[in-house]
C-alpha cells in the first residue's frame, strides 16, 4: 500500500509538472502565437457579479503590454518616472513581484507607455522597447545579457507609435522588424545578439505587427505585415520569398495585427482603414494571390483568433466580427462588449473591451453568444492589453496593474 501510494503520489507530481509546462503562455498571443490555449476544464460561466481577482500586483508602470507566463514566473513591462524608464518585472504565481530591471527610455511621444509583451525562451528573456532597443535578460535574476539599438544597428526609424512587436523566437535566432534598408526583418543571434541574416534586398518600415511562422511546401517562414506589404520571408536565410502590396496609399499604416493562418489561407487586416484581405499560399510556399477581401473587419491592435475556420475580432466601429475565412462570408457583427482584444480557450472567447468591460462568449459562428461579462475596475489608462489564459488563470492587465482570476472549474 505504501508503495502504490508513493507511486500515485510521484505520478501526480510528474502530471502536474507536465500540466504546468503545457499550461504556460510564454510570448505574446499564446505559444503558437495565435491567442489560443489548449486548456480545458475552464468555467463556461462566470459569477453573476463577476470574477473576484485571487490577486492584485501594481508598481508595474505605465504601459499596454500584457503578460507572459513561462516555468512558474509572469513577466510584464511598464514605463515610470519623469524620465521615462522602462521596467521589466517578474512576478511569482502568488502575485509577488521578484525582480524588476530598468532598461533606459521607453516611448514617450504619442500614447506614452511601454508596448511589448516579453518574449521567453528557456531561462532567458527577449523584449524590444518602444525606442527600438531589443534586450535579452537573464529570466531568473533580471541580469541584462546584451542589448542592441535596432535604428542605430540597421539605420531603421520608428514608426509614428513606436516599436510595438514581440521578438519571435526561430531555432538559435530572435526575429525583429527594424525596419531599416536591405534589413526590413533582422535576425539575430538569441546568445549574443549578433547579426545571424536581414532583409537583403527588402526595404520596408516596421508597422507594429508581430511576426508569425508557418510552414507551407516545406518552407519555414517568417509572415508579417510591414508598412507597405505583407511579406513571407525564408526563417533561415531571411531572403524574401514573396511580397504582396497592402495598405499602400496609408499615410500612418497601422498593421498591429498579426495574420491569421491556415492550410495555404492567411487572412490579413488594417487598422484604420477598410477591412482586410485573404491570400492564399501556393502549395510550394512561394507566392500568394489575393481571393476575397471584406470591408468590415478592420481589427486596430485587439488581435484575431481562429476557431474551426472562422476569424473572429472587433472592429473600428465597436462591432464583433465572424468571418469565415475560406470563402469570406460575414456571420455576423454585432455590439458585444465594444471594440477589444480577444484570447480563446476551451469552448469560449475571452473579449476584454477598450472601456473595461471582460466578456465571457461562446466561440460559435451563430451569434455573439455572450454568456457573462463584468467590469475591471483597477487601474487607469486605455484597455489595451490583451487577455492571457494560462494554468486555469486569466490575467489581465490595466495599467500600472495586473489581475489573476481563477477561472478552472473546481
Amino acid at each position: 500500500m505504501r508503495a502504490l501510494l508513493l507511486a500515485t503520489t510521484l505520478w501526480l507530481a510528474i502530471s502536474s509538472v507536465t500540466i504546468a509546462c503545457a499550461a504556460d503562455w510564454p510570448q505574446f498571443r499564446g505559444p503558437n502565437r495565435d491567442a489560443k490555449s489548449t486548456e480545458t476544464g475552464l468555467l463556461k460561466k462566470w459569477p453573476e457579479q463577476g470574477l473576484t481577482p485571487l490577486w492584485t500586483v501594481d508598481g508595474l508602470g505605465n504601459g499596454y503590454s500584457s503578460v507572459s507566463v513561462a516555468n512558474g514566473m509572469i513577466f510584464t513591462t511598464g514605463m515610470v518616472g519623469d524620465k521615462n524608464e522602462g521596467i521589466i518585472s517578474a512576478i511569482d504565481l502568488a502575485g509577488k513581484i521578484k525582480w524588476q530591471t530598468n532598461y533606459g527610455p521607453d516611448w514617450s511621444e504619442m500614447h506614452p507607455g511601454s508596448r511589448s509583451t516579453p518574449t521567453v525562451d528557456g531561462n532567458r528573456l527577449y523584449e524590444l522597447t518602444g525606442v527600438g532597443r531589443l534586450i535579452c535578460l537573464d529570466a531568473n535574476t533580471g541580469e541584462i545579457l546584451w542589448s542592441q539599438d535596432l535604428p542605430k544597428e540597421f539605420s531603421g526609424e520608428a514608426p509614428m507609435c513606436g516599436f510595438a512587436e514581440a521578438p519571435l523566437i526561430y531555432k538559435d535566432m530572435v526575429i525583429c522588424t527594424p525596419g531599416g534598408k536591405d534589413a526590413a526583418l533582422a535576425g539575430l543571434d538569441r546568445i549574443t545578439g549578433k547579426t545571424v541574416w536581414t532583409s537583403s534586398g527588402f526595404s520596408d518600415q516596421s508597422a507594429y505587427c508581430s511576426p508569425i511562422l508557418i510552414e507551407r511546401g516545406g518552407i519555414r517562414l517568417v509572415v508579417t505585415i510591414t508598412a507597405r506589404n505583407v511579406a513571407g520571408l525564408d526563417a533561415d536565410t531571411g531572403k524574401l520569398i514573396w511580397a504582396h502590396p497592402f495598405d499602400t496609399d496609408a499615410k500612418d499604416p497601422n498593421h498591429s495585427v498579426a495574420p491569421v493562418y491556415d492550410d495555404g489561407r492567411l487572412y490579413v487586416t488594417s487598422g484604420h482603414r477598410d477591412g482586410g484581405q485573404m491570400l492564399e499560399i501556393s502549395p510550394d510556399g512561394r507566392t500568394v494571390a489575393p481571393r476575397w477581401s471584406d470591408k468590415v473587419l478592420n481589427t486596430l491592435h485587439g488581435g484575431l483568433v481562429l476557431v474551426d475556420g472562422y476569424v473572429y475580432g472587433s472592429n473600428s466601429k465597436d462591432k464583433w466580427v465572424c468571418l469565415d475565412l475560406k470563402t469570406g462570408q460575414v456571420m455576423y457583427q454585432t455590439r458585444g462588449v465594444g471594440m477589444g482584444s480577444v484570447a480563446y480557450a476551451d469552448g469560449m472567447l475571452y473579449c476584454y473591451g477598450e472601456k473595461g468591460t471582460l466578456g465571457l462568449v461562446r466561440a460559435t459562428s451563430q451569434s455573439y453568444d455572450l454568456i457573462s461579462s463584468f467590469k475591471v475596475t483597477q487601474g487607469d489608462g486605455p484597455y489595451w492589453a490583451h487577455p492571457v489564459i494560462s494554468g486555469g488563470r486569466l490575467y489581465i492587465r490595466h495599467g500600472d496593474f495586473l489581475m489573476a482570476y481563477e477561472v478552472a472549474a473546481r
